[in-house]
């Protein structure tokens, strides 16, 4: 079953790149005492993720900041080499923390894993965005397939 809204993160271990190189953080590091907008998609440099998602929340960081978020993160099913490289060519800098779930362990904890194996992807994330606070979901916007309406960084803001 998925998590939903009153729900807890799932303690899970994920990456990201560090000063000096790939860290783990846990997920009750990462959301304790914090308010989180986090929102994951099938895959660094696909089509809708690269053009749509994460450009727009880069561009919107100061309005999320300005609401009183925190952190922002994106989360995919790729390693954390792929995800900082991603974030550089985007231009990320401290504005969105890319969180590398490559083995989709959060992912699945969450029940928000997407089955593209036919694709050749294998299991991936669903699209969606989530506002966390101190670790409890307080909305969470999932993408019905192939669609891209809810999970998008002015959707998001508008709930905030």
């Amino acid at each position: 079953m998925a998590i939903q809204v009153g729900d807890k993160i799932p303690s899970v271990n994920i990456q990201h790149m560090g000063a000096d190189g790939v860290e783990t953080i846990n997920t009750d590091e990462l959301f304790a005492g914090k308010k989180v907008v986090m929102f994951a998609l099938p895959g660094a440099y696909t089509p809708t993720c690269s053009a749509s998602h994460l450009p727009g929340y880069v561009v919107h960081s100061d309005d999320l900041f300005a609401k009183g978020v925190d952190l922002i993160a994106c989360l995919s099913v790729n390693d954390a080499f792929v995800m900082d490289a991603w974030g550089k060519q985007h231009n990320v800098d401290d504005r969105v923390m890319m969180l590398a779930d490559g083995s989709g362990h959060l992912t699945r904890a969450l029940g928000l894993e997407l089955d593209l194996d036919a694709a050749g992807m294998g299991i991936r994330s669903q699209r969606y965005a989530m506002v966390v606070n101190d670790g409890v979901v307080e909305t969470l916007n999932v993408e019905a397939p192939k669609e891209f309406k809810v999970s998008d960084a002015q959707t998001i803001l508008s709930t905030l």
